[in-house]
């Protein structure tokens, strides 16, 4: 026990001596006075893994990607092209995808040969020259199926790289070295397109994309065990949660924690209550975000690339069980054609259809300025007057240029040459001097635990050029500084990564500048990249309805649905198969509602996937006519996933009808006397305690709240203690002056915090803790799909506690409803409503909305039944889990 004790002790005060040392170097580097040297670039002296490649199928020029061209040795010995009569950038292996589409062959073989160990030993196969990697490939020829996973690099590099490749078969694990073998990974093509050979992932959507960027090599016949997750209707569809659940591996939370974390760990450390912490110090260097480039790879993060893996196999048998169970359960034939493992096996090998792009803009940084200029103008209402002036607009986008083109130079992201708050903290500051100007970047960096990058510090003089605005307008600046950087003389080494940028930067400019007024047309091209980007992003990625039917047990029709909806009813036994193009079910108990009930048709209308406004069918979003900050405060029995109210738009339309809500949204604050957002925010019980004080003047911004805790908890002890004291003020205003300790920090943080990310805070603390009745995707029999998403929206959730007086808000912990957006808003009126006029006088504010809707777009396109008088009320039957009997008795 004492020897023990002594190796405790002994380990302590070497970690903690390990982060002295460490954190003494960083404060150096963070006091090291920046320099620019003309003549020298950082990458003279680093050494980046990726300069070693001979040659990359995606540079960083802004030619497009160019996909695999198939090949086949013809009689005679002559190589003939496969696909060449297909269209340009066609998927190679398209045919045999589209092959295993129309014959799944899943039910031919079995994922596991004989017992099969869970325990994962401490042998593997590092595999890291030509001939290891061939003989890997000989191995897997003779596989009928293996796992694989890999893991990428993308803050030091513009679009990323995979450095490592995770195989597993029943017998071995191997970790592929794809640094090293990069120009040689070809070898393994042939094994993954093979289609005799199943490959096994879980969430494979990046993962085929990714090699296909970096090797050429597409993935044919594959199983998902996520998209397996999504057939069998799971409560969750993450690997460590089967990881848990099948296999009974409990997944090390710590390696998903950022690297920076350490600094933060150092100044914590001696803190009674921060003992646990002593475990991120432990393994810092296994941390999920750390680099993977680096070489040898510690134990822990091999032991987790290995983990990724290993166990797929054993997952995904598992999981085909469940699949044939339930198709066994739910079939009357054996010939049904409606299998859930082979639901399975076609959503996997569609994943196996996509094809990577590289996404170009009309002009550099176009599209990162925009959103930039849009996120500040809406973020910031008290400062709108700077995001309106041209200067500032002009210089973010002179930034964003030259930040895009010097991470294409220098090979690094966008986001580790010039971080978006430091872009928006140059154009607003005006710094005078290059000390400034660093200075500058590294305030606005404080908050994410970086400094200024490498790129910044030597080519400091370009940054303060472009902000006194001496280097003339963009097309002049940027071929200056790719000149400068690539040129006869450059400063930065010439890479496979940034030589044809000499040649296709020249034409990406000569195109833009053939058109005569510049400064128009760069507004419209930013404004054609920014829809097209949004276009790309947010629409529907596949059909919205799908116009299944559900009849009831009487053959009378009850609604259309997606598939999903059908499969869950399918697969707890609550319905039959009865037709399968389109597909149909009848269900085996009686429902509680029923469409005539509500006196219109709208539910047993088909619809369709358009813009229900101009009718555009090429690309549609999601569209709550009830704007969510409203509707999530409304009765169950009004909200409870009904699709009246979800329609379809394109995004000029979108655009229409969401301005035309936010007007509305003033109007009604004014009406209603209930300010759109919460001006300041003080504390519940300290203002109870120190009544009398004036409640106009009381109070925070929750923003500046949030702001300051923030910076307080992570960097309070390396701040000048005027900055610490100015901060510690803006908390105390929210505490009715008296001193704070840590944990008043950590509340305050909660207060300001969006939805999203306190969901996403309450995951990591509490994974487990959800224990909750499984719903069918969409609701009940008597609606639309949840296809069109959770009425949750995100404006917050459901409970506040507060007392509103002139805009600000008496604020109480454990609240889980945003004070950022519209939610509080939202949730007074809908009270207000409920308190004066009872559940008529929701109806008729949603028919006002309705209204709004309609008069701001002239639809012409609505579906049939679709009424602004539709009640939207709805009666919960024995098996809805909106029936609140069940949800008392769940409770």
């Amino acid at each position: 026990m004492v020897v023990n004790e002594k190796v405790q002790l002994a380990i302590t005060v070497a970690s903690l001596v390990a982060a002295t040392v460490l954190f003494a170097a960083e404060y150096r580097r963070r006091r090291r006075k920046p320099t620019s040297s003309p003549s020298s670039c950082y990458l003279r002296s680093e050494t980046k893994p990726q300069f070693g490649f001979k040659r990359v199928l995606a540079d960083n020029s802004y030619s497009g990607f160019k996909h695999l061209k198939k090949k086949k040795l013809e009689d005679g010995g002559v190589l003939i092209c496969t696909n060449a009569d297909k269209p340009l950038n066609s998927h190679p292996y398209e045919s045999e995808i589209t092959a295993l589409l129309e014959n799944p062959r899943l039910d031919e073989f079995e994922f596991l040969r004989g017992e099969y160990s869970l325990e994962m030993s401490d042998s593997y196969v590092w595999v890291e020259t030509e001939s290891e990697l061939k003989k890997l490939a000989e191995t897997l020829a003779k596989e009928k199926v293996f796992a694989v996973d890999t893991e990428q690099h993308s803050l030091r590099s513009f679009l990323g790289f995979t450095a490592l490749i995770q195989i597993s078969t029943q017998e071995e694990d191997f970790l592929v070295d794809t640094i090293a073998l990069h120009d040689v990974m070809s070898i393994l093509r042939p094994v993954f397109s093979n289609p005799d050979i199943c490959k096994v992932f879980h969430g494979a959507d990046n993962d085929v994309i990714w090699l296909q960027r970096d090797f050429h090599i597409y993935v044919v016949n594959m199983f998902d065990t996520a998209k397996a997750c999504e057939v069998l209707a799971k409560p969750q569809r993450s690997l460590a949660y089967l990881l848990e659940s099948v296999c009974g591996v409990s997944t090390n939370k710590l390696l998903q924690v950022s690297p920076l974390t350490l600094m933060n760990i150092y100044f914590v450390f001696s803190r009674p209550q921060s003992i646990g912490i002593y475990a991120k110090l432990k393994s810092y260097s296994s941390m999920k975000r750390e680099d993977w480039r680096q070489r040898p790879l510690s134990e822990e993060m091999v032991r987790y690339a290995r983990t990724d893996a290993h166990y797929l196999l054993y997952i995904a048998d598992t999981m085909t069980a469940e699949l044939r169970q339930l198709g066994t359960e739910d079939s009357s034939s054996t010939d049904d054609k409606f299998s859930f493992l082979l639901e399975a096996s076609r959503r996997s090998n569609m994943t196996c259809l996509q094809l990577y792009t590289k996404e170009t803009e009309d002009f550099p940084g176009n599209a990162a300025a925009s959103s930039l200029i849009y996120r500040h103008l809406n973020g910031h209402e008290d400062n709108s007057t700077i995001s309106l002036d041209p200067k500032f607009q002009e210089l973010v986008r002179e930034l964003c240029a030259w930040r895009d083109l010097m991470a294409r130079i220098h090979d690094e992201s966008t986001r580790y040459v010039l971080s978006d708050q430091a872009v928006i903290a140059l154009a607003s500051n005006h710094p005078s001097t290059p000390e400034e100007i660093h200075d500058s970047i590294a305030q606005a960096d404080l908050a994410s635990d970086s400094t200024p990058s490498a790129v910044i510090c030597s080519h400091l003089d370009d940054v303060f050029q472009l902000t006194q605005h001496k280097l003339g307008k963009l097309d002049v600046i940027l071929p200056l500084v790719l000149d400068k950087c690539l040129g006869t003389e450059g400063t930065c080494p010439i890479s496979v990564f940034n030589y044809s940028l000499l040649i296709n930067f020249n034409t990406k400019l000569t195109t833009n500048r053939s058109t005569p007024k510049r400064h128009k047309s760069l507004k419209r091209f930013t404004r054609k990249t920014s829809r097209d980007l949004f276009v790309k992003k947010f629409s529907c990625k596949a059909p919205v309805y799908h116009n299944c039917r559900i009849y009831a047990n009487d053959g009378r029709l009850l609604c259309y649905c997606d598939r999903r909806k059908l499969e869950w009813y399918m697969s707890r036994g609550l319905a039959k198969l009865v037709e399968e193009d389109p597909l149909a079910i009848m269900l085996l108990f009686e429902p509680k509602g029923r469409p005539e009930d509500e006196g219109n048709d709208f539910y047993i209308q088909s619809k369709k996937n358009i813009c229900v406004g101009c009718g555009e069918g090429d690309h549609y979003l999601r569209y709550r006519i009830i704007p969510s900050c409203y509707r999530v405060h409304f009765p169950e029995h009004l909200k409870s996933h009904r699709s009246h109210d979800i329609v379809l738009l394109c995004v000029d339309c979108h655009e229409v009808a969401h301005a035309a809500a936010e007007r509305y949204k003033k109007e009604v604050a004014k009406e209603f006397g209930i300010p759109l957002f919460v001006r300041r925010v003080l504390d519940s019980v300290e203002c109870e305690s120190s009544a009398g004080g004036d409640s106009e003047d009381a109070g925070v911004s929750p923003l500046h709240l949030r702001t300051a805790a923030m910076a307080l908890l992570r960097h309070g002890n390396r701040m000048p203690s005027s900055r610490r004291e100015e901060l510690l003020q803006t908390v105390k205003m929210y505490y009715g002056g008296r001193d704070i300790t840590e944990e008043d920090l950590e509340k305050a943080l909660l207060i300001g915090m969006s939805p999203h990310e306190r969901r996403k805070l309450e995951r990591k603390k509490d994974a487990d803790a959800n224990s909750f009745e499984e719903a069918p995707p969409g609701g009940d029999t008597n609606g639309e799909s949840s296809v069109v998403g959770d009425d949750s929206g995100g404006d917050g959730a459901p409970e506040l506690n507060d007392t509103q007086c002139n805009g600000n808000i008496l604020h109480q912990q454990n609240s889980k409803l945003s004070l950022l957006g519209h939610g509080p808003h939202g949730k007074q009126v809908v009270e207000y409503l409920l308190n004066e006029y009872g559940e008529d006088g929701v109806r008729d504010f949603c028919q006002r909305w309705r209204k709004v809707f309609v008069d701001a777009l002239h639809p012409r396109h609505l579906p049939g039944g679709w009424d602004v008088t539709h009640s939207g009320r709805r009666d919960f039957g024995e098996f809805s889990v909106y029936n609140p009997t069940k949800k008392v008795s769940t409770g």
